[in-house]
């Protein structure tokens, strides 16, 4: 008999390491909404509540997703008298086929993207930490740093563009050597 602990260890891991992905899907299945979040974590608190129900070594993410599209359906019918954009069953399907095989490629994405920001200088990757992670003004770091705004502005479109370039080299280097 397996230890229970070991058990629900497992689930763990495999509810967080397919974290990103149930919130991509939620995200995409409810385009626009500013609610997706809160409808990803009730996805969680479901998925969690049935863990009894998950059948280890059959395919987690499939399980968890097929929840997650119950609870989109749900926070659907709630939100039924507001005059949204809906879309039809046969649509829904399409797009969440196509979502489950965009998400696949989603951690390697994310190990692609570490990767290149690893590569960064420091006062690089301070300016996009800064941009993407504090809620100061880009004007206070400007001042902050001794830079104008335009100066920072400028540099923050060439990493942009240079990091989504490291990524797509990483995700080809990746898939050439599977």
């Amino acid at each position: 008999m397996p230890d229970p602990d070991d058990t629900e260890a497992e689930f763990v891991a495999l509810l967080t390491s397919h974290q990103s992905a149930v919130r991509f899907y939620v995200s995409s299945l409810l385009p626009g909404e500013a609610r997706a979040a809160d409808v990803a974590q009730q996805a969680n608190i479901t998925i969690w509540k049935k863990r009894s129900d998950f059948e280890p070594g059959t395919n987690f993410k499939a399980w968890a997703f097929s929840i997650a599209r119950y609870e989109v359906l749900n926070f659907r019918k709630k939100e039924a008298r507001d005059a949204r954009l809906q879309f039809s069953d046969e649509l829904e399907e399409i797009i969440a086929g196509e979502i489950v095989a965009h998400t696949d490629d989603l951690d390697a994405r994310q190990s692609a993207l570490r990767h290149c920001l690893s590569q960064l200088k420091p006062s690089e990757l301070a300016l996009i930490q800064h941009r993407y992670f504090e809620d100061t003004p880009l004007k206070e770091y400007a001042a902050s740093v001794g830079r104008s705004v335009g100066g920072l502005k400028v540099t923050l479109h060439r990493l942009r563009a240079g990091l989504a370039q490291c990524v797509r080299g990483q995700l080809a280097v990746e898939r050439s050597s599977s």
